[in-house]
């Protein structure tokens, strides 16, 4: 048996691979960066992939289970995660192979009857929230998780709200980067722009609160609740872990017209938050004329030379940054 390690799969590989995951009830994810092919002469009797720290379309003939295939790809994308910086890693599984892939020193973070969340650090989350301050978790304790792309008057306001209700608000910045601002700088921006707000704390999400661009869909057989089982397995983590250290009481969102996805996930947050125990509010989101203020306008906005249009839907701190950034 030889296992073959390839960057972005291309012609009759690439066809074989979808081949043996549709095989497999598995759906070919187009964002995998490497993938393990496992190969007996020359068949294909197992493979996975990797995309940044994240393990997925793990699959194995199903003539050879038993063999301990999957051990044998597991260890070539680690092998291959290390050499590209990567060494906590994250594996979406279904929750049936909770046992083999805990064999192989993964573990479980949470999961819903369809999604299985492990990683290959144990008490990697207990860990991380241990590094981050909890100066208050008593009383009317609140919490915001935002993305900040940029940081705008809007986010502003709606932290104020927040924390005119709470004894303690926390904020958790998204720490994911996919979007035009880096995530470090998105933290700092939200830490500038709320500093004079003393019941107030920020803290990155870390890899824990879930952003949509990572989570698979490849193992789900009905694409159309993929939406639905992200925002559950994400309210899991943050209900099970971020609730009970920091105390928290009451999550608050505000409203959203424009975006569907986020829209959606506001009405699964509305549905099984009190579940847990959490209390919700939803705040109508300010607005600028017509319109609630937003960061994509921000977004679409920038280069565009209209300073002053500008300015008055971002603090002033946000927008210093981008003068300096020369994004204005």
């Amino acid at each position: 048996m030889d296992t073959e390690l390839i960057s972005r799969l291309r012609g009759r590989k690439l066809e074989q691979w979808e081949a043996f995951l549709q095989r497999a009830g598995l759906t070919p994810d187009p964002g995998v960066e490497t993938t393990a092919l496992l190969w007996d002469e020359d068949e294909l009797i197992a493979c996975g992939s990797r995309q940044e720290n994240v393990l997925k379309c793990i699959a194995v003939d199903a003539s050879r289970q038993g063999e301990g295939l999957t051990a044998t790809v597991m260890t070539a994308l680690r092998q291959d995660a290390m050499q590209a910086g990567y060494r906590h890693l994250f594996l979406y599984t279904k929750p049936q192979n909770q046992t083999m892939f805990s064999s192989l020193f993964f573990y479980p973070i949470a999961k819903t009857d369809k999604v299985l969340l492990m990683e290959n650090v144990k008490n990697g989350i207990g860990d991380f929230l241990a590094g981050l301050e909890v100066p208050c978790k008593e009383g009317n304790v609140g919490a915001i998780v935002m993305n900040c792309n940029p940081f705008t008057r809007g986010h502003r306001w709606l932290i104020e709200q927040a924390a005119g209700e709470c004894d303690h608000l926390y904020l958790f910045i998204l720490s994911e980067d996919k979007g035009m601002f880096p995530a470090s700088d998105r933290l700092e921006l939200v830490k500038k722009g709320t500093a004079d707000l003393k019941n107030v704390t920020v803290h990155p999400t870390g890899p824990y609160l879930i952003s949509s661009a990572t989570f698979p869909t490849y193992f789900l057989k009905d694409k159309a609740t993929a939406a639905d089982v992200h925002c559950e397995l994400d309210i899991n983590v943050f209900t099970k872990y971020f609730v009970p250290h920091f105390g928290i009481t009451r999550r608050y969102l505000g409203t959203e017209p424009n975006c569907a996805v986020t829209s959606r996930y506001n009405e699964v947050l509305m549905e099984l938050l009190p579940k847990a125990g959490v209390a919700l509010s939803i705040l109508d989101r300010l607005q600028t004329g017509d319109a609630p203020i937003s960061a994509s306008t921000v977004r679409s906005l920038l280069g565009q030379g209209r300073e002053e249009e500008l300015h008055k839907l971002v603090p002033d701190t946000t927008f210093d940054y981008l003068k300096s950034h020369n994004m204005i």
